[in-house]
């Protein structure tokens, strides 16, 4: 009986020692759920990478990180960017090579990282739970899909302003700890090298200090401490290099307006606001919805944001921070676009980030009551992400530019001339061509005599150094040893080269993603008829 009572009392004993190893290994397993959701972030993200072809500004990337480090600075400073993005963009192809896997690569990382940043600012914020409701709606946004498959900045700008956003969180719950406004100091300069909207993540943060004002006592106000005045000065001292080219490309804007790199896009109307959401969440402008639709999900949207919001009484005010960075960029970008349009997606796209979150914020702290009234609206919110997903890699890649870029490499002959309509197909052009020929940009005077010839900013300025060579104002000009020209322009009416000279025939053609390559022979030349023209 004794050695029964002990045998007994020793398994007893182990059960502590047996449940404490199990709860010790759940635990580690617990820390580790934000590890599906990268995951999935990372296999949406990768997914059809390569499946669309190089577009006109991921071209302009490409071209502009050729550059040796101080005619990049020189080259940047003419373009509507920053220079941080390309410099990195060089760095990474001299390692990586410059595959279309590879160079998209380097956006879709950022955008992975830009997820695991949004769980990290949300669990700050707010509850585990939210984090993860957050999480798996980041993963899935189309819009942050979207801009990380792309050879630009916009993935990347979304690292540098949720992690300045999570430094600014982290000092203002302790502000005796200036090493995160250090921190901070680096994110946001970062940023403002990589995008000039940076500028309204500064706002953002100013505005959540102006709020946090009236619930701290006086002399404990963080907008009023030394160290944040210090911390914004540094900022501005760091950015001092480039102010100047900042200054230069603001006197020079109405050469971008003129070359087509600013201002193309439509004035505003009172439909923008709700399209911009639709594009967010959808990738669709919604002009084709049906009116009640149209205005519906975005105001239900809109309300959410708001309602959870202004019902924040939490002492960091974490709703009211997410709410700023997502209400007041979209806000201030709609109303300056009445003056000069400028409401563009990418743009605002790192911005959107935080709708996410404040789904999953609001969807948290609902009574328990209404929890189907959450489900409800995660499911809600979730199926339309996916339908905007299927949007996004719904891609034909059999009618992308590539293919007539192709065509023209397979059928090139030696001595052939390939000119091009637009800049936007220049830019991308150069990416796929395999051909020995010196590309020509067509641009002839209007109908009053005016050049059509970029200038120096913009897009111009990666090719106006070369401009003797590159540009075309007619097709008469080409030498007169020309036997095939290749032109390449929109394959919609009118045709951009009308009216062609007399004698060139049309031997092939060649379609793809909007874009048609057609093969001319010219049989008016003076010396022997080239084949085809008999």
């Amino acid at each position: 009986m004794r050695r029964s009572v002990v045998e007994q009392n020793e398994k007893v004993g182990t059960l502590p020692a047996f449940n404490r190893l199990t709860w010790e290994g759940a635990g580690w397993l617990s820390r580790l759920w934000w590890v599906p959701i990268l995951a999935l972030a990372m296999g949406l993200r990768f997914y059809g990478l390569t499946s669309a072809a190089i577009w006109g500004d991921e071209g302009s990337s490409l071209l502009l990180s050729e550059y040796a480090a101080a005619d990049l600075w020189f080259h940047a400073a003419h373009d509507v960017h920053p220079p941080l993005y390309f410099f990195l963009l060089r760095g990474w192809i001299e390692l990586f090579g410059d595959s279309i896997l590879s160079i998209r690569g380097m956006s879709a990382i950022p955008g992975v990282i830009a997820v695991g940043l949004g769980i990290w600012l949300t669990r700050q914020l707010s509850t585990r739970r939210a984090a993860v409701l957050a999480g798996i709606l980041l993963a899935l946004l189309p819009t942050a899909v979207r801009y990380s498959q792309e050879v630009r900045m916009y993935s990347l700008l979304g690292v540098w302003l949720l992690a300045a956003t999570l430094a600014l969180v982290y000092w203002v719950r302790q502000p005796e700890r200036t090493r995160y406004l250090a921190v901070y100091v680096l994110l946001m300069t970062a940023g403002f090298y990589t995008h000039y909207f940076t500028a309204l993540c500064v706002l953002v943060h100013w505005a959540y200090l102006g709020v946090l004002w009236r619930t701290q006592p006086r002399g404990q106000r963080l907008l009023a401490r030394p160290a944040w005045w210090v911390t914004n000065a540094v900022i501005v001292l760091l950015y001092l290099p480039w102010l100047p080219n900042l200054w230069d490309l603001v006197q020079h804007v109405d050469q971008l307006k003129v070359g087509g790199d600013i201002g193309w896009e439509d004035p505003v109307n009172l439909f923008s606001l709700p399209s911009m959401i639709w594009q967010f969440v959808l990738q669709d402008e919604g002009g084709g919805f049906w009116p009640l639709l149209f205005w519906l999900y975005p105001l239900l949207l809109v309300a959410v944001v708001v309602i959870t919001a202004v019902h924040d009484r939490e002492r960091y005010r974490p709703a009211c921070l997410l709410a700023l960075f997502l209400l007041l960029p979209l806000l201030l970008v709609y109303g300056v676009s009445f003056i000069s349009p400028v409401f563009i997606e990418r743009y605002l796209t790192a911005y959107a980030l935080a709708l996410p979150m404040l789904v999953a914020l609001a969807i948290d702290r609902l009574p328990a009551r209404f929890s189907l009234l959450g489900a409800a609206l995660f499911v809600l919110f979730v199926g339309v992400e996916l339908v905007g997903l299927k949007n996004n890699f719904t891609v034909d890649e059999h009618d992308q530019f590539n293919v007539p870029v192709e065509f023209v490499n397979r059928n090139y002959q030696e001595g052939d001339r390939i000119v091009l309509s637009d800049m936007m197909w220049y830019l991308s052009y150069v990416y796929y061509d395999q051909t020995d020929a010196q590309l020509q940009l067509y641009t002839p005077p209007k109908p009053d005599g005016t050049p059509t010839r970029p200038n120096a900013y913009g897009f111009g300025t990666l090719v106006d150094q070369d401009g003797g060579r590159i540009y075309l104002d007619r097709l008469s000009a080409l030498p007169v040893e020309s036997r095939r020209v290749w032109l390449i322009s929109s394959n919609e009416a009118p045709d951009d080269f009308a009216p062609l000279p007399e004698g060139w025939r049309e031997l092939s053609r060649q379609d793809g993603g909007g874009a048609r390559a057609r093969l001319f022979v010219l049989c008016n030349v003076p010396s022997a008829q080239p084949e085809g023209c008999r």
